[in-house]
């Protein structure tokens, strides 16, 4: 079955991202994996303190994909697999698609304005032709509208 990666976070082009693979994979019979990154804490002296903050850090990941999963059920019928994980995140991208071999393709979101993301700089760079499927970036100044048209 064709899966649909996706990699969110609290921005509007995480958003897009999403909602473009959820509605490609209503129309194809396919499903979407929702990925969040949890952000690692830098070094805090105080061991107590770090680990507060990679708690908080993945209760805030949880509660993103959560929403998002609710939210691409209730519009499209489609029900993602989500999965939270701490780390750098071209790194943990790069395990998911090679611990995944059913996903069909990697979908990224472009803010409006400025330089593309880190992941997207990554995938869409100098290894693209190696990776184990198509990244679909999706431009972040799209209406819904107009992306509703392209999905």
């Amino acid at each position: 079955m064709r899966t649909y990666l996706v990699v969110i976070d609290e921005t509007e082009e995480a958003r897009l991202a999403l909602r473009f693979a959820s509605r490609r994979a209503a129309k194809t019979g396919g499903e979407v994996h929702i990925l969040a990154l949890v952000e690692q804490a830098d070094f805090v002296a105080w061991g107590g303190v770090q680990a507060t903050m990679e708690e908080d850090a993945r209760d805030r990941a949880e509660q993103l994909v959560t929403a998002a999963a609710g939210s691409i059920f209730d519009e499209m019928g489609v029900r993602p697999a989500i999965t939270v994980k701490p780390g750098e995140a071209i790194d943990v991208v790069k395990v998911m698609l090679e611990e995944h071999p059913g996903i069909a393709a990697l979908v990224l979101g472009a803010a409006a304005q400025g330089a593309p993301g880190p992941l997207i700089a990554h995938f869409t760079g100098v290894n693209a032709g190696t990776l184990p499927c198509p990244v679909m970036v999706i431009p972040g100044s799209l209406s819904d509208a107009q992306l509703d048209d392209l999905s």
